[in-house]
């Protein structure tokens, strides 16, 4: 099934587990999120990947042999990962896990709802 992008919106949700993962910085999908105070719950999952690369001034801070180690095995911090998901009302959203730790007090980074995607009409290639 292709998807297109409908909404961006790109806000942070809470997240619940049924089995919370076993590494917080490297999570699995949700079972559930709650955004704007309402909660879906999370029926299927359509396409999942991680994304390392660093963005910004992250990326002068390295060589490149070791920034394009990181890329693909990830370093402390840097990162996302992402679920196209489909909820229990049939809407299909993209949400992701940032790795990157907002202050001293919140070094697990956070979740983020990215946006809506709606079903594309045209076939796929």
């Amino acid at each position: 099934m292709k998807t297109i992008p409908a909404s961006f919106i790109d806000e942070p949700i809470a997240v619940e587990f049924d089995v919370p993962p076993v590494r917080e910085k490297t999570p699995v999908c949700p079972q559930r999120f709650t955004w704007r105070g309402q909660c879906y719950t999370i029926v299927s999952v359509l396409e999942e990947w991680v994304d390392y690369a660093r963005r910004g001034r992250a990326t002068s801070n390295m060589t490149p042999a070791h920034l394009a180690s990181a890329a693909r095995a990830g370093s402390w911090g840097v990162g996302r990962f992402s679920f196209r998901v489909k909820v229990d009302s049939g809407q299909i959203f993209e949400i992701y896990y940032d790795r990157a730790p907002k202050d001293a007090d919140n070094r697990l980074g956070g979740w983020f709802l990215k946006g809506e995607r709606s079903i594309s009409d045209k076939p796929e290639r």
